[in-house]
């Protein structure tokens, strides 16, 4: 499989701006050339999470308005499973693959497979490592986590001076997402930690990122610490929630400044009620049109223009990336809602009843 990365620039009336084009050369017509619509596989890690779910619905939507058929596989967070499912899409003559990796570095092997059947494989939201990945359509995952250690600083220095005590719970060590929303907090929390602003006294990883080893996390920090937490710097909104959970337990809830990202409906809802204080607001939808559209192209043998690019590890990867959003209580009806994400009546109806 031989994919070029041909340099295009882009001028402008003031600037210069640098973008890629990226589109398969060599061997033979794609198997999409001689059928009337595109086979594109999807290979998701999970479907057991609304954020999930969603990306999946959005992507048949929108490769189906392309003109294109989606073959859909989900894992469940089993690495073993995730390689059979891709070998299966393969044997169906998938023209793209689209991958969500539970494990980055253990997909690295379906990226090979993909290629020795002269598929290209897109990376979707999560990166895969270690492979010559064709294409990366994600968010600045680094920008998320310094938005969430922000957010997190600001909120904590009104409530008042002094040393705060918070609690980190990252997501899973298996993804790479995961390191690197780590990372971007990192570089907002360590400097604020050495000014003596914070103390970060509980941290783990969650596990398949899931509310019940977010809450054992939180359970752990509050019997290790009792009621003296002021902050918890949740990665998503599923470890938001399981957070959440052992500090209502604890008749703490509100009372401590909770991050989170996805902007799950549950998540809304607890931000509207007051237990979770922002939720890192990543338009899928945007996500889903950006990889699908790139999928069409890819099985088109046409170009697909990108403006950035990715280490993982072995090969600066051709990227797409998104822009995210920090919503609260006061941003939400011009997000989340505009964007037809979730109704008022959703958020509300809920939080009220």
């Amino acid at each position: 499989m031989n994919i070029r990365v041909a340099l295009v620039v882009l001028s402008c009336a003031l600037s210069l701006a640098t973008g890629f084009a990226v589109s398969r050369s060599g061997g033979s017509a794609s198997p999409s050339a001689k059928r009337a619509r595109p086979l594109i596989g999807l290979s998701m890690d999970t479907l057991k999470e609304e954020r999930w779910l969603k990306d999946r619905d959005l992507l048949v939507a929108k490769t189906a308005e392309l003109g294109a058929d989606l073959l859909v596989q989900a894992a469940n967070g089993d690495d073993t499973r995730q390689i059979q499912d891709i070998e299966a899409l393969l044997s169906r003559g998938v023209d793209v693959l689209i991958v969500v990796p539970h494990n980055g570095a253990a997909m690295a092997k379906a990226v090979t497979l993909a290629h020795d059947a002269g598929v290209p494989v897109i990376s979707y939201d999560r990166l895969i490592t270690g492979a010559d990945v064709d294409l990366y359509v994600s968010f600045d995952s680094v920008a998320v986590g310094e938005a969430q250690g922000r957010f997190l600083l600001e909120r904590l220095k009104a409530k008042g001076p002094g040393k705060h005590r918070i609690v980190r719970i990252y997501g899973a060590k298996t993804d790479n997402n995961a390191l690197l929303f780590k990372q971007g907090q990192d570089n907002v929390i360590r400097p604020a930690a050495a000014r003596g602003e914070v103390e970060v006294v509980h941290e783990d990883w969650a596990e398949n990122w899931t509310p019940e080893n977010a809450k054992k996390i939180m359970n752990a920090a509050l019997t290790k610490n009792g009621r003296g937490i002021d902050g918890v710097l949740a990665t998503n909104d599923g470890t938001a929630g399981g957070a959440i959970q052992a500090l209502l337990e604890e008749g703490l809830a509100g009372k401590v400044v909770v991050t989170g990202m996805d902007a799950e409906l549950a998540a809304c809802q607890r931000i509207l009620a007051g237990t979770q204080a922002v939720t890192i607001y990543k338009p899928v939808s945007k996500l889903a049109a950006r990889a699908a559209e790139a999928a069409f192209k890819l099985a088109k043998g046409r170009p697909v223009v990108v403006s950035a690019e990715t280490d993982n590890g072995k090969v600066k990867v051709p990227s797409i990336m998104l822009e995210v959003v920090a919503v609260t209580k006061d941003n939400m009806d011009a997000t989340i809602v505009r964007d037809g994400v979730h109704t008022a009546a959703e958020l509300r109806g809920a939080v009220a009843k």
